[in-house]
């Protein structure tokens, strides 16, 4: 294994990486941004070391930095997390220049298969069905727009250098396209250091299904099943599942064949994820590949019982992976809800601030993937981000009372949240009977809803009462002798009673 590994992200997966390498027993390094410095992953590594102000352009995508960091740590190995440098063939080059292992595809697959563009092409090589659109990267907004013209509308402009959403946009008239490619093409440069973007023919409510992929350095391939991704919200994703409510053995098996296939054709090493589109008829076609681990790879790891990221390492490491994909089946059923610092009163607008406290669910079935803690300031130059809730069942029916059970436990405040969205969904008619599609929450969302019977965070009594227990008992604040902070409880009791009546 690895004398040291320098992890080249901040949050959540920061956090989840350092914790699979001390279960190995490798010594951690991590980086930091100055609006990152006593944050979570800075507090459990075993090193930090900082990188710069607080922009993303500054710190964490600035690659020789990074480099200077593991040279100066003693690193053999980084793990870029997902996100920042995942998928920027520039990083893994630069690792094999001063002899370090990048823990990721190399940097000529992540061309192949990374850049959305190159990758539709070697998808229609290697006989994958793909969505019509573009090839090449578009630089002339004229020659995008008489494109889309013959294309037809709807189209989407999406990034070739990254995903999650960021430099995508969805244009119904042709009026719209100069707006709508101007701004595709400077959050994409933005995001990800890169202002191309591409065209793809848009598909009237498909499901956003993606399947997980492991390759050794020793030419086995596997499949780990799939992912439904459907839930999103402005082609972000909001809530993950697997195995897909509506996958047959039959539909596993192709889907997984052209993931493996593609794969392949790429000389794809390391986690990857082969995203596909799936409309009405359950015929396929290849969105994109994710050169990187997914935020939501919680989930597979659920029904696998395998972990992604000490399999990651281990790759790295020149292993061989130990099954075959024919042994992979899903076990239960589990689903993940990404937690972020936003109010949806107020269309989302990010809710940046002091964690004044905060109580996690636990019992049966519940994981949660943390990037924050009580008294950390939540900032707000990067992505919103806090936690990721993850629920395991027997069936997708027990996943889901066990992750409603969780949310109505989960409290955190001084700052907004999303919950009540998640508690919402969980309670919709068509979610429950698995009838989503990728512009279903968008959707949803324009209908009428009354508001939930529940404080601005979407905290229940009982998960209040849990955080003053908590917060007396950690001697954070003591509910007898703090009056200012007694009576902002009173208020929030009174308030909530008045609700109710």
């Amino acid at each position: 294994m690895f004398r040291k590994i320098l992890i080249a992200n901040r949050g959540e997966i920061a956090v989840r990486i350092l914790r699979a390498c001390r279960e190995l027993g490798i010594p951690t390094a991590a980086i930091f941004s100055e609006a990152d410095r006593g944050s979570l992953h800075v507090r459990l590594a075993d090193e930090a070391y900082p990188v710069g102000p607080a922009p993303s352009r500054d710190s964490y995508l600035r690659i020789d930095k990074i480099m200077e960091v593991a040279r100066r740590a003693g690193c053999d190995a980084i793990h870029p997390g997902y996100g920042f440098l995942a998928e920027n063939p520039a990083l893994p080059r630069a690792c094999t220049e001063i002899g370090i292992t990048f823990i990721g595809p190399s940097a000529e697959a992540m061309e192949a298969l990374g850049a959305k563009t190159a990758g539709r092409q070697l998808a229609r090589r290697a006989e994958v069905p793909t969505v019509p659109g573009t090839n090449d990267p578009i630089e002339d907004p004229r020659q995008a727009q008489e494109l889309a013209r013959s294309m037809g509308y709807a189209v989407l402009l999406k990034a070739v250098a990254g995903g999650g959403g960021k430099g995508m946009r969805l244009v119904t008239e042709d009026s719209g396209f100069p707006a709508a490619f101007r701004e595709a093409s400077s959050e994409a440069l933005n995001a990800f250091g890169n202002a191309s973007v591409y065209l793809e023919k848009y598909l009237d409510k498909p499901r956003h299904i993606e399947i997980q992929i492991l390759a050794d350095t020793h030419g086995r391939v596997v499949s780990l099943g799939e992912r439904e991704c459907s839930v999103q919200r402005r082609h972000q994703k909001v809530i993950e599942e697997a195995p897909s409510p509506i996958m047959t053995p039959e539909l596993r098996k192709r889907m997984g064949d052209a993931a493996v296939r593609l794969a392949r054709a790429g000389g794809y090493t390391n986690a990857g994820t082969v995203e596909f589109l799936v409309d009405a008829h359950y015929d396929f076609y290849f969105l994109e590949v994710n050169t990187r681990l997914q935020v939501e790879h919680p989930v597979t790891e659920q029904v696998t019982g395998l972990d992604l990221v000490k399999l990651q390492i281990a790759i790295a490491a020149g292993h061989r992976l130990p099954f075959a994909w024919e042994t992979i089946t899903p076990r239960g059923h589990a689903m993940e809800v990404r937690l972020y610092a936003e109010d949806p009163e107020n269309n989302f607008f990010p809710s940046p601030g002091k964690i004044i406290s905060q109580h996690q669910p636990s019992g049966p079935g519940i994981r949660i993937d943390e990037g924050v803690y009580e008294g950390w300031t939540v900032p707000m130059d990067y992505d919103p981000l806090l936690s990721k809730l993850i629920a395991w069942g027997n069936s997708r029916e027990e996943t889901i009372a066990r992750l409603r059970r969780a949310l109505e436990e989960y409290c955190i405040t001084g700052i907004k949240t999303n919950t009540a969205l998640f508690r919402r969904i969980l309670t919709e008619p068509e979610f429950l009977k698995a009838e989503i599609h990728t512009k279903w929450l968008d959707e949803l969302l324009q209908r009428p809803h009354p508001p939930a019977h529940h404080d601005a965070n979407g905290a229940s009594a009982a998960a209040i009462a849990a955080a003053i227990f908590q917060a007396t008992h950690n001697g954070a604040a003591s509910v007898n002798s703090n009056a200012q902070s007694e009576s902002a409880w009173k208020r929030e009791g009174r308030r909530q009673q008045q609700e109710r009546l």
